[in-house]
């Protein structure tokens, strides 16, 4: 009776084809630019030496495209009428440039600091009014 070698297959979504086949421990670069961006799957399929099988999925997400934030849609949501949308997309593309208005995705002011600032404002206000008044 022969011993079968160790092996490690890779296969990513649902390929039949490996994308490589290694005797362990495996130690690669995964270069994950040729996958389109988005959910995908990884399947690792071990074999024994004695020929039974192991298969471990681990899913991921790829994003190699530029970042992409939008504020005024969230996910779910439900709406009507019209609705302003701001998209911000940028990548890192230019490693030599450095684009200021690209780069950073406009925010609101959170309501919290709106809240703050009018019951600052209304407690000055109070104390400013009962200074001069008393």
């Amino acid at each position: 009776m022969s011993k079968t070698q160790q092996t490690v297959r890779l296969f990513i979504d649902d390929n039949p084809t490996p994308f490589g086949e290694y005797a362990p421990p495996v130690k690669i670069d995964f270069d994950t630019t040729r996958l389109v961006d988005g959910d995908h799957v990884m399947k690792v399929v071990a074999c024994s030496s004695n020929g039974k099988e192991g298969v471990r999925l681990i899913p991921f997400t790829v994003r190699n495209g530029p970042a992409i934030s939008i504020i005024g849609l969230d996910e779910g949501d439900t709406v009507s009428d019209i609705i302003p949308v701001t998209v911000s997309a940028y990548g890192s593309e230019l490693p030599d440039a450095f684009v200021i208005t690209a780069s950073e995705t406009p925010k609101p002011i959170p309501t919290w600091i709106w809240a703050s600032l009018i019951g600052f404002m209304g407690w000055g206000s109070y104390y400013i009014i009962s200074f001069f008044i008393a």
